[in-house]
């Protein structure tokens, strides 16, 4: 469990700062504000640099959730600061996890803008960026090389090249499938959309080949998909370590339902 230092208001009769220094005292005296630690004495809020207590610089962050609507699932889709300076974001939903940098931001029209990206690595088989193609016609070659795989009908055009290609075996009847494995990225596709040739070049161990019996799926790249964030809600964590002073007014998002 983090530790804090809580300050009291009387203007809103609550505690509404949170702070991540610890002073062995504090006081409130004539509109200034002054700790002691280390049996030195500290007044605050009279340098130009921000965030740094007791020669320690700290980030700035603040937690809030997106939660309009919470019986419909939705779609996330960006995230705007009214502010004059970017922020780190990271945000969880019920369905997933995302991250943006303060390099990600772009400023348009006085703020600073981007696009939702989730976290690589934390696929979720229950999101649109998964397509099941169904039990493979045959394959070719062995990790780590090239595999060609192929199908008896053409493959969904919404399948791509870069995707990547994982395939499940079933483990009892009716619907008992392994855990998907990762083959390697799609690296081309035929025209008639039946056959799939895949980068093996990770598959491993060394000698790897796919099952004649296996089911093939493809997962989108979760970080160039940047098709938002879905869930019920919403959860963001905003961060700032600039040492100046930084003002943020509003942070905002693009809704919409989902429609799978």
């Amino acid at each position: 469990m983090e530790n804090y230092t809580v300050t009291y208001s009387e203007s809103v009769k609550g505690w509404p700062s949170f702070y991540s220094y610890f002073p062995d005292f504090i006081l409130g005296m004539n509109q200034y504000l002054y700790t002691f630690k280390g049996g030195n004495l500290y007044r605050h809020n009279t340098n130009e640099r921000r965030n740094n207590y007791y020669g320690i610089d700290y980030d700035t962050t603040l937690t809030g959730v997106f939660n309009q609507e919470p019986t419909t699932v939705k779609v996330f889709k960006t995230i705007e600061l009214e502010s004059d300076d970017s922020w780190d974001i990271s945000l969880v939903t019920d369905l997933g996890a995302g991250f943006m940098p303060q390099a990600d931001f772009v400023k348009k029209e006085g703020s600073f803008f981007a696009y939702i990206k989730r976290i690589s690595g934390t696929e979720n088989l229950a999101l649109r960026s998964t397509q099941g193609i169904g039990k493979l016609l045959s394959s070719t070659g062995a990790s780590t090389g090239i595999i060609t795989v192929e199908f008896s009908t053409p493959t969904s055009r919404i399948i791509s090249i870069g995707d990547e290609l994982n395939f499940s075996t079933l483990i009892s009847a009716p619907n008992n499938f392994s855990s998907p494995v990762a083959v390697g990225p799609i690296t081309s596709i035929s025209s008639d959309r039946k056959t799939l040739t895949v980068d093996a070049s990770n598959f491993l161990p060394i000698g790897s080949t796919i099952p004649n019996n296996a089911y093939i799926l493809v997962l989108k790249d979760p970080v160039a998909e940047s098709y938002g964030a879905t869930g019920y809600y919403m959860e963001f964590k905003i961060t700032n370590d600039n040492t100046s002073a930084v003002e943020l007014f509003t942070v905002d998002s693009q809704v919409f339902k989902s429609n799978p």
